[in-house]
């Protein structure tokens, strides 16, 4: 039985452990941290429909309805605001998300979300095991080798190890990511009954872009869990993880800030309050009140597109390949499209309809279309949120406020491509 190697246990890799698994196909996925909730702190995931619609193919049955109970409170309508919280568009859930839980958008805890993706995994995710290079024999067999001195064996090796990726750069050391020069900071504002009243219900109704006059933008997102909103007692630690406690999560983002290295929280949250000292009260209020621990620095990078290379026993998928900016929200829904794919076509060459080099090369010229595509439309969404050209960012208010006096239209429009 061909034996199938995943370098790297996060959500695209997980997510095709477990499609190959109940295909009945030999698969085992080797993960650096050493347990399953490490470096997972961060912030919730975006889920639209087409990474949803890949978890339910990947999944079996029981981990994809634990995935849809334990998702986040549906949001609101997804509004597109000023910096004074005045509305220039929202678009609301009913034009983007369906009834089937296939068809919608979630809000989900990292952690959560990896806990479901390596439920059932015993004796095929294995932790501890950091990568460090590979051998391919010339008959086509790979040995994996990793840091404690281990190897494994591979018929076919899976890169899903992330934005720097250590089999990306021996398989493909030309594939080079690049600084945008966009910085964002990022924190999360604690969700009690307490707070919630201090806010405009706009911001925790919904996701919201903040459109500023120019060289700058905020994004702000809520995530509650299914009980709602914490107790008081919650504000603090908890939020520093995103499955115990709700928040509303908050990034700014800009261009011009000097060397921001070396700055701690307090000093990020500082930062960020002097540029928005003229913004509505309930914006300075997610900053100034947000926990310093769960504030971070998140310099922008994104991969460079590379040209087609040839096929083998070795691909890619997610970050690995087409490691993209947060702007459009997109992220691990391609990654997740990325393992669906690949899942489909690996488990096509092991019941004989391809060979297992079609079935690499069909995913990689697929993969490379749709994923480098979205690569370069979230480079241009930073570009347009961080936007130092008044009079573009006027233009694009005048647009919404089009789309918003002409509901036919709208409906039109973002029914057919989703608020990602």
């Amino acid at each position: 039985m061909v034996h199938v190697v995943v370098i790297g246990g996060g959500t695209g890799g997980l997510c095709l452990a477990q499609g190959l698994r109940q295909a009945g196909m030999n698969v085992a996925v080797y993960e650096r941290s050493r347990t399953r909730a490490e470096r997972l702190q961060g912030y919730r995931v975006h889920i639209n429909p087409q990474g949803a619609r890949a978890l339910r193919a990947s999944l079996p049955a029981e981990l994809w309805e634990r995935f849809v109970a334990t998702c986040g409170q549906p949001g609101g309508a997804f509004g597109f605001v000023t910096e004074q919280l005045r509305e220039l568009m929202l678009i609301e859930g009913e034009l983007t998300s369906g009834a089937d839980p296939a068809d919608a958008h979630h809000s989900v805890s990292r952690i959560t979300l990896h806990q479901v993706l390596s439920s059932g995994l015993n004796g095929v995710l294995h932790l501890d095991k950091e990568f460090e290079r590979y051998e391919r024999a010339e008959d086509g067999e790979i040995t994996c080798f990793f840091a404690d001195g281990t190897t494994a064996r591979a018929d076919v090796l899976i890169a899903a190890d992330g934005a720097n990726s250590r089999v990306r750069q021996q398989f493909l050391p030309h594939a080079e990511r690049r600084d945008t020069g966009i910085v964002t900071i990022a924190g999360k504002f604690p969700l009690t009954r307490e707070t919630k009243a201090l806010l405009p219900k706009r911001l925790y109704e919904g996701p919201n872009s903040v459109l500023p006059p120019a060289g700058c933008g905020m994004f702000s997102a809520p995530h509650e869990l299914g009980g709602g909103v914490n107790d008081a007692s919650a504000e603090q630690d908890a939020v520093l993880f995103d499955n115990t406690a709700s928040y509303l999560m908050w990034a700014y983002a800009a261009r011009d800030f000097d060397d921001l290295s070396e700055k701690d929280g307090d000093e990020l949250k500082d930062i960020v309050s002097g540029r928005i000292e003229g913004w509505h009260p309930g914006l300075r209020r997610l900053v100034s009140d947000s926990p310093p621990g769960t504030v971070s620095l998140l310099p922008v990078l994104t991969s460079v597109p590379v040209e087609p290379w040839p096929s083998t026993n070795i691909t890619l998928l997610g970050d690995a390949i087409h490691s993209m900016t947060p702007f459009r929200g997109v992220g691990a829904n391609i990654a997740l499209r990325d393992a669906d794919l690949l899942r489909r076509n690996l488990i096509a060459a092991s019941r004989g309809e391809c060979s297992y080099a079609e079935a690499i090369a069909d995913y990689e010229r697929e993969m490379r279309g749709y994923g480098f595509a979205a690569v370069k439309a979230a480079e241009r969404a930073a570009d347009q949120f961080v936007s130092g050209n008044r009079a573009g960012r006027i233009m694009f208010k005048g647009l919404l406020r089009f789309f918003s006096a002409v509901p036919p239209l709208k409906r039109k429009v973002f029914s057919d491509h989703g608020a990602e």
